[in-house]
């Protein structure tokens, strides 16, 4: 039996008794934080000190030391225990002190550690212990990860335990492991076959004889192996046992489909009185697998191929201080996808995720975070071998564990790439690190395979010899996305399988960002709309199922994830998740349960986009736009406000319609002829813009985009954005100009840049230049206009992002920009100089009132001083 004692505060009070074996109590609460030991504030662990300024406009994030404080009250009682401080996760150098004193030190921010306290606590006078926790997230050279596209959070971000032990017990000085490493070297349909190695500790100064057991238990708690054997321990003494039980005969498999899990405890009982002196649970699953460089993935002699989603822990307005529960919910989401692969990305994860991945049925890979480049030193070396011993001894009892990973995309942007001879140095200093991490996973865990992520550059990996070194190579590629096409996707695969057909392969990234405030009818590479990111994900889904050798792929990624360092549409975020940061489904989700799901599938892609505006179809009352289902049925039909729009063939997972939104509430109901229990349901506020501005159709507001081809839905002010049009006749546009290009090759139109004082960058990043005039003939009234500018060329200048493929960027010539703007003949903006004024990049607006009479309408006319002038956007409300 598995003894527990969980006390509300984890303090140990006098009187309450002391009972023998394992005890493990929360140890969470009444923290105190301080960046600078100066003010402190009450925190619950987990926390993270980064949560709000990763999301600010100041560039970068603090970086450096914080320092947590508690008290543990012990008693007499507890003496003869041994006590431990055990930490999930701490980013990422820690030291922690007991009553002053330095008990323990660790280096890495994603693997579990464990701290022995014991020698430095009092058992006697006020029993009131303190803890002290100093915290760094600094950048450190010897210390992976170096750079990455995701951010770097600090602090006490998963859970801390507080572990009391016999003096004999199953050792956890083993790399954060508990002491016991379960196995089955055999299985079939037929039998399976149990190893246990256990590691047992005496730190008693007295010999000891105990009992080592081990039981299983099948899924219905029956007893299926037993063994046990006498182990004598002299004092002080550590000591391997390696078991090995009876047979299980016709073993329950572990399957994505049904994932059995049996239960193997493993308790060492004093052998006179046969008490329990320590008891661990741990998890089995009877499976067998292989990877194959021409037929894919196999499970339990079965092919299956690998679909499912990498993931980042963090979550919106937690940080990567998140709750159990919210963890635990992304694989539940993953499952409910139709997924049932996991790659831990790009650094180990918190236990549960590995733990609902075992319950759940999902398999997994796990990786430490060597990332983008190395350090040539010893220290480094040695700090990454620690970490990939620690991921492997913590998750070796995970059924769900099929892979141990230990670099990705380590060539991205080479070091000293103006020294070709240091170059290669660099080079074989990688490799040689490689080398060494294989061997050290080979000998660590003979059962599993081992794997590298590299990213598109095939030839490098191949030249430089890393391809030759793990058992499975994983590509991330983007073609079509930060570089290429979307054609050479399936070219590179192909590619792959002629150059090296003896190595399985696995997509370990790819895709596109979608940021769900972004919709176009037009979609293009880098415009970051949904639309894309569908079309996108087709083709590579396409790609993949039809190429068997292929053994699996992993959408990059489960949900969008905060990196800092990025600027785009949503600062900060890469937004290529299926998934919102608060977790919330877009299109894409939706379209992958229609090509994973086993069983009928049907969804309106678009359901979320409940707020849709456009301008009328010609002298129609209505507005036609298109509606997309996904399924995995041949066919669906659907209806708009109870009207048939007939029934149409599924291509690519989505059946498609022109649907003509009328202006107020519309009903879209899908069905699915064959599956009459099948049917989703979105309700649409359509606001319609007249085709023409006339007194039979009311008007109220414009919120125009300019030099753009995709909406923008401003959720937060409830505006709806459209894009531009050249001026028409009664209606309304621009006159001259073209829209803005930025000096990169990855975008058709505007600007990837953070635009600084404001949450909306997609109103202001896309404009008209260079425009003579803006016309809208509306109907005689009041409004209120407002100009929307921002100057986008120049600025600071930053880094490309490295994951840019296609990084031919255009120097900009950030000249001067002054223009007039008049409104109906009265000046309004006089010698209007965008960066001299406000600087660059930076969200300007500007509002003036307007009386229109006598059918005028309004016209803004832009008058050029130097440079050209521009209009990012324009919005017009009418008063009365």
């Amino acid at each position: 039996m598995l003894l527990l004692i969980f006390f509300a505060d984890a303090s140990f009070s006098q009187g309450i008794p002391v009972q023998s074996g394992r005890q493990y109590t929360g140890f969470n609460d009444k923290w105190t934080f301080s960046k600078y030991e100066l003010t402190w504030e009450t925190v619950t662990l987990p926390h993270t000190w980064n949560a709000k300024d990763v999301m600010d406009d100041e560039p970068g994030y603090y970086r450096g030391t914080g320092w947590y404080q508690r008290d543990l009250k012990t008693s007499p009682e507890m003496k003869g225990k041994l006590l431990f401080l055990c930490f999930d996760g701490v980013n990422q150098e820690t030291e922690v002190y007991v009553n002053g004193q330095l008990a323990g030190k660790h280096a890495g921010g994603y693997t579990r550690f464990i701290i022995p306290v014991t020698k430095y606590l009092k058992f006697t006078g006020d029993f009131k212990n303190e803890i002290k926790v100093k915290v760094s997230n600094r950048y450190q050279e010897d210390i992976a990860p170096l750079t990455a596209d995701f951010t770097f959070f600090g602090g006490i971000y998963r859970k801390v335990g507080l572990l009391a032990t016999d003096p004999v017990h199953f050792y956890n000085g083993d790399y954060g492991a508990d002491g016991i490493y379960i196995s089955t070297p055999q299985v079939s349909a037929e039998s399976a076959q149990v190893a246990v190695k256990s590691i047992l500790e005496n730190t008693d100064s007295q010999s000891r004889k105990v009992l080592l057991n081990t039981v299983v238990f099948n899924k219905e708690g029956k007893l299926v192996a037993k063994k046990t054997i006498v182990v004598n321990l002299k004092g002080g003494e550590k000591k391997t046992i390696l078991m090995d039980l009876p047979r299980i005969i016709k073993p329950e498999l572990w399957s994505p489909d049904s994932p059995v899990l049996y239960r193997a405890v493993s308790s060492i009982l004093d052998a006179r009185d046969s008490k329990i002196l320590d008891e661990v649970t741990n998890p089995i699953g009877f499976r067998w697998f292989k990877f194959d460089a021409e037929k894919g993935f196999f499970l339990n002699g079965s092919a299956m191929k690998l679909m499912g989603a990498s993931r980042h822990q963090d979550y919106e307005g937690l940080g990567n201080a998140v709750p159990d529960a919210l963890q635990i919910r992304d694989i539940e989401l993953l499952k409910e996808m139709g997924g049932n692969f996991l790659r831990v990305a790009h650094y180990p994860q918190d236990p549960v995720i590995l733990e609902a991945c075992d319950r759940l049925g999902i398999l997994a890979s796990v990786e430490i975070p060597i990332v983008n480049a190395i350090t040539e030193s010893p220290a480094f070396t040695e700090n990454c071998r620690v970490m990939q011993q620690e991921m492997i001894r913590q998750n070796f009892n995970h059924p769900s564990v099929v892979m141990w990973a230990y670099m990705n995309e380590v060539l991205l942007r080479p070091k000293f790439g103006d020294d070709k001879s240091r170059q290669e140095l660099y080079f074989k200093h990688v490799r040689e690190l490689a080398e060494n991490l294989e061997e050290l996973t080979r000998h660590e865990d003979s059962s599993r395979y081992t794997m590298m992520a590299f990213h598109g550059d095939f030839d490098r990996y191949h030249k430089v010899g890393l391809t030759k070194i793990p058992m499975v190579i994983g590509w991330n590629l983007y073609q079509g996305w930060y570089g290429g096409s979307l054609d050479g996707f399936g070219q590179f695969l192909d590619k792959h399988h002629r150059e090296l057909p003896d190595k399985p392969l696995l997509i370990t990234e790819f895709g596109a960002d979608a940021d769900p405030r972004i919709r176009s009818f037009k979609p293009i590479r880098f415009d970051k709309s949904v639309e894309y990111a569908i079309k996108f994900s087709q083709v590579y889904l396409n790609e993949m199922l039809s190429r068997p050798f292929v053994n699996g792929g992993m959408v990059w990624n489960l949900a969008d994830f905060n990196s800092e360092t990025r600027e785009e549409t949503m600062p900060h975020i890469n937004n290529k998740g299926l998934l919102t940061l608060g977790r919330q489904p877009k299109d894409t989700y939706y379209l992958y349960q229609a090509y994973l799901l086993n069983q009928p599938f049907l969804k309106i892609a678009s359901k979320n986009w409940t707020e849709r505006t456009g301008i009328a179809d010609s002298s129609k009352a209505s507005c036609t736009q298109v509606v997309q289902v996904a399924t995995n049925l041949k066919s669906a039909e659907l209806f708009l406000n109870g009207k048939s729009l007939g029934v149409k063939e599924s291509v690519d997972r989505m059946c498609t319609w022109d649907v003509p939104f009328r202006a107020g509430k519309n009903q879209l109901r899908a069905f699915a002829a064959q599956h009459a229990e099948l049917s989703d349901q979105a309700d649409i506020d359509f606001r319609l813009l007249p085709y023409i501005f006339s007194d039979k159709h009311s008007f109220n507001a414009l919120h125009i985009l300019l030099g753009a081809e995709r909406y923008f839905i401003e959720a937060e002010q409830s505006v709806l954005w459209t894009p531009d049009q050249p001026y028409r006749k009664g209606s309304w546009g621009y006159i001259g100009g073209s829209a803005f290009q930025s000096g990169n090759n990855r975008m058709s139109y505007g600007s990837d840049k953070n635009i600084l004082g404001t949450p909306s960058d997609p109103i202001y990043q896309t404009q008209q230049v260079g425009l003579t005039a803006y016309k809208m003939d509306v109907p005689d009234g009041y409004y209120e206009l407002n100009l929307y500018f921002s100057e986008l060329v120049g600025g600071p200048q930053k880094e490309a992002l490295a994951y840019n493929l296609d990084n031919s960027e255009v120097k900009e010539n950030a000249g001067q920009r002054i223009f007039s703007v008049h409104v109906n003949g009265a000046e309004f903006l006089k010698d209007f100089n965008i960066a001299e004024e406000y600087g660059r990049t930076k969200a300007v607006q500007k509002m003036i009132r307007v009386q229109v009479t006598k059918g005028k309408g309004i016209v803004l006319d832009f008058i050029p001083i130097k440079g050209k002038p521009v209009l990012n956007a324009l919005s017009l409300r009418k008063l009365y």
